[in-house]
């Protein structure tokens, strides 16, 4: 029988250090893109790929999350009382969206400690995990089009990218082999995986981005898998031990991916998005236009 992925985990207990003084009382997953928040382009994306269920990740400090997917009821109803039709419906719509759960990182301790806390919720299913900072910006969403490969292969399925150069070392680096598919040449068996490798000892130029779709199986490999520097369990760690149970593939996913994790990449990805807006773009691009640069 098929299975179908139907949740999607989102680890947001993270400090965000690189944004401070802006992160040291939000999330910086609250942080807008324009006028959304950052974490709320994945989740749409997560609904538009066929999730129902929302497993949110949250430390100290993250009440804004849940305020944010929650009901406001004050707002909603000063808004229907001016009639302001449209915002209303904005509102609604977030909080309508689906079915969200949260769970507590009382540490952080590392991505797969983050994803080992959803173990309960998520049960004996496949499910997704997206990390909220990379936002990709793709005419079919990213995990939708992983969501495909997963039905047809029914394994763990990695988004990954080409990187070139020295850049490579940032990154979680793959070892794969093509595969023959209708998927073209996006479609790759993944054979071993290097966290942050020199770039003359990368194994190849993917590299490992925020989307993954993982089989149950990875809760057993990342109980097993012992801590790293500062106590940290690594999610690399037990997706490669789950590499010795399963197959695994990799996936060069069709879009645009914007690092809003990083101050330089926040700022692009906000030019990029407002450009692209029916209300705003016209008016932001003349402004642009004539800046002196």
């Amino acid at each position: 029988m098929t299975k179908k992925v139907r949740k999607a985990v989102f680890p947001a207990a993270g400090l965000g250090t690189r944004f401070l003084p802006a992160t040291k009382a939000q999330p910086k997953e609250m942080l807008p893109l324009v006028d959304k928040p950052i974490i709320q382009y994945g989740v749409e994306e997560a609904m538009m790929s066929g999730c129902n269920q929302i497993i949110i990740i949250t430390g100290r400090g993250k009440q804004a999350i849940e305020d944010h997917f929650d009901v406001s009821y004050e707002l909603e109803k000063m808004l229907e009382e001016r009639k302001k039709t449209d915002l209303l419906n904005i509102v609604r719509s977030i909080s309508d969206m689906m079915y969200v759960s949260y769970v507590r990182q009382k540490e952080a301790l590392g991505l797969g400690h983050a994803v080992l806390m959803a173990r309960e919720l998520v049960n004996d299913e496949p499910f997704a995990v997206l990390l909220a900072d990379d936002v990709i910006d793709a005419q079919v969403p990213c995990l939708k089009q992983m969501v495909q490969v997963f039905e047809e292969t029914q394994c763990s399925v990695i988004a990954t990218q080409i990187v070139e150069g020295k850049m490579i070392s940032s990154y979680g680096v793959l070892d794969v082999k093509p595969v023959q598919s209708h998927f073209g040449d996006r479609l790759y068996e993944i054979q071993n995986m290097v966290e942050k490798p020199k770039p003359e000892e990368a194994p190849s130029n993917l590299a490992i981005i925020g989307r993954y779709i993982l089989t149950p199986a990875i809760f057993d490999c990342l109980a097993r898998t012992q801590t790293g520097a500062g106590g940290e369990l690594q999610l690399t760690d037990g997706m490669r031990s789950l590499l010795q149970k399963e197959k695994m593939y990799a996936y060069v996913y069709e879009g645009r991916r914007h690092d809003t994790g990083d101050k330089l990449g926040f700022l692009k990805a906000t030019v990029e998005f407002a450009l692209k807006r029916d209300d705003l773009g016209g008016p932001f691009r003349e402004y642009l236009k004539g800046l002196k640069l």
